[in-house]
């Protein structure tokens, strides 16, 4: 961590974003009537090249579980793939959303991930959503904001209880869970948000991936503007979309409690996750933070032992008791 660049990374930020924030009114296209289409991809490595996600394509199905695709919108990124029984049973649910610097990425990558929240009794979804080449900001959180809405639509169908559910985000796609549940007064039956190495703060990762950076906060520098529409944030006609990326600035006393997990030393630092919490508690909205040691990012710190294992506890803390266990 370099102190002298996250110093001046508060500092630029609050001068660019200074003054009050309203949420932005983008409003989630009406959710489409589920069906059912094929799933598939490439997850980035904490050095941010895209390597193949090796249990994608050999996570098996739990016996039981039935898993089909739902459209919630028209463009064919607007997609998630739905892990549920059709028991009779009503479960809670967990949303997941893929990471990818928000221009790659897909939800087969998160298959095995999946898995293990539909093994312990989850109703899961696992969620496409427009990348930054297919629409600017904040079409993301609407894509993000509309799946949940379509999945709380449909919920008998799928026996998901739409008053208990979280949200799960890697990366950029903990970005996109910070935001979703930062977003208005809190959103209904939102029990809890997790972001593993999660980018809170895309003006702090602008400006840390300036002249002399590490080659992926450059690339994630790159990334922040392109999902502002390749406007900067130094121009004053920009200031809208870059005040409406930064999840600390909508925080409120409305939201669900969260938890983050970063590596010591990985590209998207522990001091994202600090503007936040700082904001949240002022709030009143409890906000954990856990770092780890060593470089690992997103789905390769999620798997280093005990991390998973974490999360799981975590949520099960929130969601309360899954069937057949005791209430």
């Amino acid at each position: 961590m370099r102190s002298a660049v996250t110093v001046g990374s508060l500092a630029l930020a609050a001068v660019l974003l200074s003054g009050s924030l309203a949420p932005a009114h983008a409003q989630p296209s009406p959710p489409a009537t589920p069906t059912p289409t094929p799933t598939a991809t490439t997850q980035p490595d904490g050095k941010g090249r895209a390597t193949p996600d090796p249990d994608a394509s050999m996570t098996e199905i739990p016996p039981g579980v039935v898993v089909r695709t739902v459209r919630y919108g028209r463009h064919v990124r607007q997609r998630m793939d739905v892990w549920y029984r059709e028991d009779g049973t009503v479960r809670p649910g967990v949303f997941i959303i893929h990471g990818g610097w928000w221009n790659s990425g897909d939800k087969r990558s998160m298959a095995s991930i999946v898995r293990g929240y539909v093994e312990q009794g989850y109703t899961v979804f696992n969620l496409n959503y427009r990348l930054s080449q297919d629409a600017p900001w904040p079409a993301q959180r609407v894509d993000t904001l509309t799946a949940i809405q379509t999945a709380r639509r449909y919920a008998k169908r799928f026996g998901f209880d739409r008053d208990r559910y979280a949200i799960v985000g890697f990366s950029a796609g903990g970005h996109l869970a910070a935001a979703a549940g930062t977003y208005g007064a809190g959103r209904p039956g939102l029990k809890a948000v997790v972001g593993v190495s999660p980018v809170i703060s895309p003006m702090t990762a602008f400006v840390d991936g300036d002249e002399g950076a590490t080659p992926a906060q450059q690339r994630l520098r790159r990334a922040a503007v392109a999902l502002a529409g390749n406007c900067l944030p130094t121009r004053l006609r920009c200031e809208k979309v870059w005040r409406s990326m930064e999840v600390p600035w909508h925080a409120g006393p409305g939201d669900a409690p969260m938890l983050t997990l970063h590596s010591q030393d990985e590209f998207v630092p522990p001091y994202h996750s600090r503007l936040l919490k700082e904001q949240l508690n002022k709030a009143g909205v409890p906000m954990t933070i856990r770092v780890l040691p060593g470089n690992a990012h997103s789905t390769a710190l999620y798997r280093q032992p005990g991390v998973a294992e974490g999360v799981h506890s975590w949520l099960a803390a929130r969601l309360g008791p899954l069937p057949g266990e005791d209430g």
